[in-house]
């Protein structure tokens, strides 16, 4: 009997090793945009100091993480009185018919004009990330990289500090220009062609 139940034994273990196997092989993958920030002050200033960097993130898919001053209307907070309320979103979504995953970022900010890569976004205005990129606004500077994966329920981000200012890396690919879309739809050309955006207003900020 001692040979039969070693066999069993060695049957179940395979078996128990089969099943963990098609179960990491099954393991959906998760989207991640990594994000590298760089300001030139960020040793001094701090402004950086609410941001988990190295740590993954889970956000859910249908919420737009928010990114400025205002740490009760961001998830992700700047330190900085030049930094807007809401500075910009990002929205993850997935192309028609398509498994490409895509993060769309929108400029929140009245007074401070955004740019990714060399495409200038207006306040309402909104572009598609490119997988990899560079966003812009006042000083800061953020090398935004799409890491694809098949979750539809949610996505992370992963927070990195960078040491030397990104645009001159120089391992950075040419980075294309893009077309921005306002929120109401009309051509972005009106916004762009404008010399001067308004001043935004914070609801506790005197006129």
């Amino acid at each position: 009997m001692k040979p039969v139940k070693g066999l069993l034994t060695c049957f179940a273990g395979t078996l128990f090793i089969m099943s963990s196997f098609e179960d990491a092989e099954t393991e959906e993958t998760v989207p991640c945009l990594h994000m590298t920030f760089y300001h030139p002050c960020q040793g001094e200033k701090m402004m950086f100091r609410c941001l988990n960097f190295g740590e993954r993130e889970q956000v859910r898919a249908d919420e737009a993480a928010k990114f400025g001053r205002d740490s009760s209307a961001c998830r992700y907070s700047l330190m900085d009185a030049r930094v807007s309320r809401i500075q910009f979103s990002l929205q993850f979504y997935r192309k028609l018919h398509s498994s490409e995953c895509c993060f769309e970022i929108k400029n929140l900010s009245k007074r401070t004009k955004l740019t990714v890569n060399q495409t200038e976004l207006g306040y309402l205005n909104k572009v598609d990330l490119p997988w990899r990129c560079v966003v812009c606004f006042g000083d800061y500077q953020i090398l935004a990289e799409i890491q694809e994966g098949e979750s539809v329920d949610y996505f992370e981000t992963h927070l990195h500090l960078a040491e030397v200012p990104i645009l001159q890396e120089r391992s950075l690919p040419s980075l294309p220009s893009l077309q921005p879309v306002p929120e109401s739809g009309i051509s972005s050309s009106i916004f762009l062609c404008q010399d001067k955006s308004p001043t935004e207003m914070d609801e506790n900020e005197p006129c």
